[in-house]
């Protein structure tokens, strides 16, 4: 049982990653401060929602897709490369 909530949750937070890569990609080269990428994520703002996007910050800063200063998001230049080959 607990391994398939770990799997449920995994999943959405996989899902959360995706979605705010994708939104730092296509704002790119925009560079969005956290607050302003929550906003931009979320529908009501609430603590669950804006946890869900800064776990994806801080996990897709540490594989090395974002990186994060202390004012603003944005990808690196490694997800940038990726994402116009994909687009090709």
């Amino acid at each position: 049982m607990e391994s398939d909530v770990a799997a449920i949750t995994w999943a959405e937070d996989e899902k959360v990653e995706a979605a705010v890569l994708r939104q730092l990609l296509d704002l790119h080269p925009a560079r969005l401060t956290l607050p302003e990428l929550t906003r931009e994520m979320t529908v009501a703002g609430g603590f669950a929602e804006r946890d869900a996007v800064e776990r994806a910050v801080r996990d897709l800063t540490s594989v090395g897709l974002v990186h994060r200063e202390i004012e603003s998001v944005a990808p690196t230049r490694a997800a940038v490369r990726f994402s116009e080959l994909l687009d090709r």
